[in-house]
């Protein structure tokens, strides 16, 4: 399986399995057939409202609505779902920076706008495929400009049971300073702890102890490890945002 080692702002080291060529195409079918039964299904509301207005209009406006979805469908479920269209979570596959952070906002804007180039000439998609398949990391054309790749995501219900641990009431936070991390660094050790799930690569987990412990200037209570640490701060944060969502 294709991985590559992504170094990130925080200087950690995570190895991302490639989205394929493969899981590309087939999230892209996924899309391409939820947009054809959005088709059908506009196609027929604008044939019932034309039969009551007595004309085409309400089948015009339909088929408006319909193009201009098509259009910014890819861009605004990105933007909005972090990297994944329909397809791509289903496929669990999702854009990201190549260097390893969340895609801005121009880099989702920029690889859209190339789509024009990747899947609008004929036949469609063929110059999206063959850059893909000649480039390393199955970048697409958009890809290239806008400096980002596909990844492989971690099933969520394999993170669950290792990240996201039940909080009781009455819970007492084992690390206080949690509370001066921020959703990014609870993201990066999510993207940890899933990398030494599949790679076992325990020298990952120790660098991004370190750092954090470093940063928040604590120490490590007798008997508890690298994992268990980066799992109870992962806790910690999540019983302190959620104490401070109810104020």
């Amino acid at each position: 399986m294709q991985t590559i080692r992504i170094t990130t702002s925080q200087n950690i080291d995570i190895d991302y399995e490639i989205g394929g060529l493969g899981e590309r195409i087939l999230g892209r079918l996924i899309d391409l057939a939820i947009m054809l039964v959005v088709f059908f299904l506009g196609l027929i509301l604008g044939s019932i409202g034309g039969i009551y207005a007595g004309s085409n209009t309400m089948i015009y406006i339909a088929v408006g609505v319909y193009l201009t979805i098509l259009a910014f469908y890819d861009l605004v479920f990105e933007l909005f779902m972090n990297g994944q269209s329909p397809g791509k979570k289903i496929m669990k596959i999702k854009v990201i920076s190549i260097d390893g952070a969340q895609a801005s906002v121009g880099q989702y804007i920029l690889r859209w706008l190339f789509r024009i180039v990747d899947f609008a000439l004929i036949p469609p998609g063929l110059v999206a495929l063959i850059v893909a398949a000649l480039n390393e990391k199955s970048q697409r054309l958009g890809d290239l400009v806008a400096g980002t790749m596909l990844i492989r995501t971690e099933p969520r219900s394999k993170l669950d049971s290792v990240v996201f641990m039940p909080v009781y009431d009455g819970y007492q936070p084992v690390f206080p300073a949690a509370a001066q991390l921020k959703d990014r660094d609870i993201e990066l050790i999510h993207e940890v702890i899933s990398n030494y799930l599949k790679t076992n690569n325990a020298m990952v987990v120790y660098k991004m102890s370190e750092r954090i412990r470093e940063h928040l200037g604590i120490k490590t209570p007798n008997g508890m490890n690298d994992m268990l640490f980066l799992q109870t701060l992962v806790k910690d944060y999540n019983h302190i945002s959620a104490q401070a969502d109810m104020l």
